[in-house]
């Protein structure tokens, strides 16, 4: 494919494809209501998605899918009531209203929903030259073919490789009982690539991608699904050489941008506000208490232009913004949506997302990272005589209490202050506040991880991004062969 360098960047208009006229929509949310809510809310969704799969040499799978409906949700207090309809007839509608009525019923003053205002302004975060739904099956297919030959080619210990493409188109319309309405579009591209290397009796895997709220330009000007593939089949081949990891306590340098997903599991999920409200977090308390080194500050931000995360309006129509968590090792932030912002009494930070309209909100992490330090990654590297550079990682497990275990696919040795032997197959445990005082250096190289990452919570999947810079931690259980 190659992009119209010429054509200009714009964002994608919105276009109703609901067809409910305001009247109806506010008959919708009285409805709602009159079991006794004080909070009643309409999300309607559009969204049109494709995927395509190659793998043994064919194209395996090809996938269009169109999904349309409206979510009504209703609170009284802390109770919440739902109910969504894939059909928009006025019979359909009302009996999902009904429903979420029923669920959060109650005596008192019946709600009047407001009219209507205009919503927020769009931050128009995400302009585009070739949206990926005018984009046809042939050149999609094409892009795809590219990252699978050139992982093949790279090396001849490569066997096996899978490249995925999915793209979606996103449209909503938000509006509840407090005259809040809103609108976003959102694109979102995910390509991805694993690979598969053998070598006598041991079988390696790599991976890498690239995506976001872009364009099918993003191909050809940023990464190219050559690269893509190359970087796949590097890794695995490169983990062929790999030794087993040491295990014991040492230090541990966390690599610029994969290692955010660590920040991610261990501490961001414990700073979502519903985690507070239920008092299921080792952090409902620490606000305002000292959880981390000094040079730690952990931000989450929603409005970062054409990243994975981001969004003009969250799902409950609110404009989102840059929330920090923690500053200078200080817990000060919460991941706010509209229901916990009314128990905290304070304001929402636009963090309430939903997978798609048959769930309710919840408060949720868009593009969460580790503020960048002033310490060079060589400086930091260099400090260490003997211990672990966790590159890469394959996930993890965190329990409430802010205990974890994550899986590190990929690092190497660091011996007298030097990246040395390749290691692979390590672990690292530890808890969440322990880890964060355990920051001894963060450097100067903020990145961020791959554009393809994916939150789950409660059931619903969300897409999300992460990231940090290199960071020192001053001691750390690995787990892997002594």
């Amino acid at each position: 494919m190659t992009a119209r360098r010429g054509a200009t960047a714009r964002t994608l208009p919105y276009v109703d494809r609901f067809g409910l006229t305001d009247a109806a929509i506010r008959r919708l949310l009285a409805l709602a209501l009159a079991s006794g809510g004080d909070f009643a809310e309409v999300f309607c969704e559009y969204r049109a998605s494709s995927f395509i799969l190659m793998e043994d040499d064919i194209i395996k799978e090809t996938a269009e899918t169109i999904s349309l409906g409206l979510g009504v949700r209703v609170l009284r207090g802390v109770t919440t009531g739902y109910g969504y309809a894939n059909d928009l007839s006025r019979p359909s509608l009302d009996a999902a209203a009904r429903t979420a009525a029923a669920i959060a019923s109650g005596r008192g003053r019946r709600v009047r929903p407001a009219p209507s205002r205009p919503g927020p302004r769009p931050l128009r975060l995400f302009p585009v030259r070739l949206p990926a739904s005018k984009a046809g099956l042939s050149e999609k297919i094409a892009l795809v073919r590219d990252a699978y030959e050139a992982a093949l080619a790279c090396d001849p210990a490569v066997v096996k490789v899978r490249v995925g493409l999915g793209d979606s188109l996103q449209t909503v319309r938000i509006v509840n009982s407090a005259g809040v309405e809103a609108r976003d579009v959102r694109p979102l591209i995910k390509m991805t690539c694993s690979a598969i290397a053998e070598r006598g009796d041991r079988r390696e895997s790599g991976y890498h991608g690239g995506g976001g709220r872009v364009g099918m330009e993003y191909f050809a000007e940023e990464l190219p699904p050559r690269a893509i593939g190359r970087a796949a089949a590097a890794e695995a081949v490169r983990l062929l050489d790999a030794r087993p990891a040491p295990a014991g306590e040492m230090p541990v340098v966390l690599a610029p941008g994969h290692a955010g997903v660590l920040i991610h599991e261990a501490v961001g999920h414990l700073l979502e506000a519903d985690f507070h409200r239920r008092r299921t977090s080792v952090l409902w308390n620490k606000i305002g208490a000292k959880v981390g080194a000094d040079a730690v500050t952990i931000i989450d931000d929603p409005t970062l232009p054409r990243f994975r995360g981001s969004y003009d309006v969250d799902d409950e129509g609110t404009l989102p913004r840059p929330t920090v968590l923690v500053e200078n090792g200080r817990a000060v932030g919460r991941l706010q949506d509209i229901l916990s912002a009314r128990y905290f009494k304070t304001s929402p930070t636009g963090h309430g997302r939903r997978e798609d309209y048959s769930c309710w909100p919840l408060p949720r992490m868009s593009n969460i990272y580790i503020a960048a330090g002033v310490r060079s990654p060589e400086e930091i590297i260099g400090s260490v005589d003997k211990g672990l550079y966790a590159e890469a990682f394959q996930g993890g497990e965190v329990e409430d209490s802010g205990k974890f275990t994550f899986s590190v696919s990929s690092g190497y040795l660091i011996e007298g202050g030097r990246l040395t032997a390749p290691v692979r197959q390590a672990t690292l445990i530890g808890t969440n506040i322990d880890i964060l005082n355990k920051i001894a250096l963060v450097g100067n190289d903020l990145r961020f991880g791959l554009p393809t990452g994916t939150c789950s919570k409660e059931g619903q999947d969300v897409p999300v991004t992460d990231g940090c810079p290199t960071l020192k931690i001053a001691e750390m259980t690995v787990g892997g062969r002594a």
